[in-house]
């Protein structure tokens, strides 16, 4: 799978002297196994950067190794490698530190990575010591005794037919298949039309998931998990393979706030939203997804409910789409169990039964658009996935099309297709979420048990001089662990993560403050980028407050406001056992804690908005029933062309966004149903 762009592209292969400097750098960061890291590093970017990054990337391979750059930027005339272990710390602390946002993005590109990759990889062969000092055992289900139904359509061509490519005939092709693709092909096969689903990613069934990390980001997440924002300051994550983010996601189940409800209604001109009519969409769609309170919290999540009845907030056990689902944690990796009511065993396997075709490993390159009105598709099929192997081109005809491919994939796709509305592209939102580490006395076990199984919504109601947000954990494994912690020595980041049993981290998902656009590169790949405003930094310093209180009062013996320069109160001492005082000016820091751009700590597992639905032709791509728009003032609508993902949001939600998504969903495919 490719990001972004429609054919991918091969790298030229790194010289030997780089991949030398870059397993210098990998063994900065994480001690041991760096030669192995470096290759994977390599073959990592290959698959999923572009390669302007790449280029930009290996030069600074070659600065690093430059006598004359390190005497000016460093104050020391020796290339990197011939610096000892301590020097090389204090060199690379000095590029997180600079004042030259180009320095620290490439510190961030280079110590995410490796990092990531030493503690997520398995080991080839003989098992990862780094993973057996941490006490770190994946958990390894049984598979589903009923798999899901469906089959993949095989469209490899013969040698003949190679060069032509193939052709598929249906009313409507789907483009994507996560939350919103899967309930608008279920409920438009179900009303008897001709569907094919045209995905990117590869179709995984639950008895080849994944059983590491590694191999979960490579085969599950968009552009393998390495999706960032193009200054390296907002980690993303979002889901690639068949399915979406609902085969990847933590199932955390809540509908849109009251008062996002009612803005979309009046505020956006989506007439109905707010009316019990599409509150009975939600109830429907948690029926089908078998929505239930958690029945089950683990550690991490008690630490939220504990915490905040000691303070009086509000806070309760999740609901979730899953059953029988209380001591595995392999939710990120896929559910091999078949208990996570993901889209391969809900709302697509639906589909598949009442006819709808699955064409996977499928990038769709454009819309086929004749006479102002969608015909079809035109993809670029890989049948192994891999960017250089042997691909095909595909034509699905059809008198509709809906674009569900995600809000960093759909406005590309749309691009590329000709559309050239203003708004396209734009207004991305990505509720960036601050992360908060509590430490305690007792193993947590991030790692296990239900991923999410409380939250914390007390700041869900609007305030002055804040946006609001919701308190949740984050279950990491130790690969996102190990990115997500500080690195400010390679001792300081080894001790961090040696304790990854006795970590519990918070998020909290905060409604945006900021605004971002995704365009095209000059290699056809998808750039991403986003700013936060006064408004998005006021949130995420409220909530890193929030979360630290929260640790405090559940009884944490350390908690670390996470970023370049994190922000620790307890070391060494029992952290509710310290002062009023003390604890309050540590919150003072918080209050002013630095989310510039690769400061603070950003990841974003939501990504909204770039296509965005309402009544003002001008401002919204798309009209309130998610129909295309074109011209430079919306002033034309492309016959037969939809869309039904989480780009249709006029603003961000605030909260987990599944359901949103697959309501607004639903809304289309009536749409669809009713042009004919």
């Amino acid at each position: 799978m490719m990001p972004g762009g429609p054919s991918g592209t091969n790298h030229p292969r790194w010289t030997a002297a780089e991949l030398a400097t870059l397993a210098e750098l990998a063994e900065t960061f994480v001690r041991g196994g760096a030669v192995r890291r470096a290759d994977l590093f390599e073959q990592a970017l290959e698959g999923a950067a572009d390669p302007a990054q790449v280029r930009q990337l290996r030069l600074v391979l070659r600065l690093v190794e430059s006598r004359l750059v390190n005497l000016v930027l460093a104050g020391t005339p020796r290339p990197f490698r011939d610096l000892s272990p301590p020097a090389r710390e204090r060199y690379l602390v000095g590029w997180a530190d600079s004042r030259l946002a180009l320095r620290r993005t490439a510190f961030h590109g280079l110590r995410k990575l490796l990092t990531f990759l030493a503690y997520a990889d398995p080991g080839d062969g003989v098992p990862n010591p780094l993973l057996a000092a941490i006490g770190y055992r994946p958990d390894d289900p049984p598979p589903t005794s009923s798999p899901t139904p469906i089959v993949p359509l095989a469209v490899e061509p013969d040698g003949q037919a190679r060069s032509a490519g193939l052709e598929l005939d249906a009313d409507v092709v789907v483009v994507g298949s996560g939350a919103g693709g899967g309930v608008v092909a279920r409920d438009l096969a179900r009303a008897g039309r001709s569907v094919v689903v045209v995905e990117a990613g590869p179709f995984v069934d639950e008895t080849t998931m994944p059983r590491d990390e590694l191999d979960a980001y490579d085969r599950l997440y968009l552009n393998h998990g390495l999706t960032d924002t193009w200054d390296g300051a907002v980690t993303m994550l979002a889901g690639g393979a068949v399915g979406g983010g609902t085969l990847v996601n933590w199932m955390t189940c809540i509908d849109s706030p009251p008062d996002v409800r009612a803005d979309w209604a009046t505020g956006h001109g989506i007439a109905g939203w707010d009316a019990p009519s599409a509150e009975a969409d939600v109830l429907d769609l948690e029926r089908e997804l078998g929505v239930a309170v958690t029945s089950e919290v683990g550690p991490k999540d008690e630490a939220i409910l504990r915490g905040a009845a000691a303070l009086g907030w509000d806070a309760e056990p999740t609901r979730r789409n899953a059953s029988s689902c209380v001591d595995c944690g392999s939710c990120p990796f896929g559910c091999r169990r078949g208990a996570k009511q993901s889209g391969i065993r809900g709302h697509l396997a639906e589909a598949f039964a009442a006819g709808a075709r699955i064409v996977a490993q499928a990038e769709v390159e454009r819309v086929l658009v004749a006479a102002g009105r969608a015909s079809g598709v035109e993809a670029l099929v890989r049948p192994d996935g891999a960017a250089g192997a042997p691909a095909h081109r595909l034509r699905v005809h059809a008198r509709q099309v809906v674009v569900a491919a995600g809000a960093l994939r759909t406005p590309a796709v749309l691009e590329r297709s000709g559309i050239d509305h203003p708004a396209l592209g734009r207004h991305l939102r990505l509720h960036p979420v601050p992360v908060v580490a509590a430490r305690f006395a007792e193993p947590i076990d991030m790692w296990r048990g239900t991923m999410q199984g409380a939250r914390c919504a007390q700041f869900l109601r609007p305030e002055a001089g804040r946006s609001t947000y919701i308190v949740e954990s984050a279950p990491g494994h130790p690969g996102l662990l190990a990115l997500s912690f500080p690195w400010r020595g390679t001792d300081q980041h080894a001790g961090l993560v040696g304790g990854a049993r006795n970590w519990a981290p918070l998020i909290a998902v905060t409604r945006d403050g900021g605004e971002g656009r995704v365009s095209l590169t000059r290699a056809g790949r998808v750039r991403v980028d986003y700013a936060l405003d006064a408004l998005g930094v006021a949130t995420l310093r409220h909530a890193v407050g929030s979360m630290a209180r929260i640790a405090r009062a559940a009884g944490a013996r350390e908690i670390i406001a996470l970023g370049t320069r994190p922000r620790a109160f307890g070391s060494g001492g029992h952290a509710p056992g310290e002062s009023d005082r003390s604890f309050g000016v540590y919150l003072d820091a918080l209050a002013a804690f630095d989310f510039r751009p690769n400061r603070g700590t950003v990841f974003s597992a939501h990504q909204m908005g770039t296509a965005r639905m309402g009544e003002d032709a001008r401002t919204h791509a798309c009209d309130p029933h998610g129909r295309v728009r074109a011209g430079s003032g919306g002033h034309r609508i492309v016959g037969g062309l939809f869309v039904a993902d989480a780009s249709l949001f006029p603003t961000a939600v605030g909260v987990n966004p599944m359901i949103t998504v697959m309501a607004l969903a639903r809304r289309v495919g009536r749409a669809v149903l009713a042009e004919g």
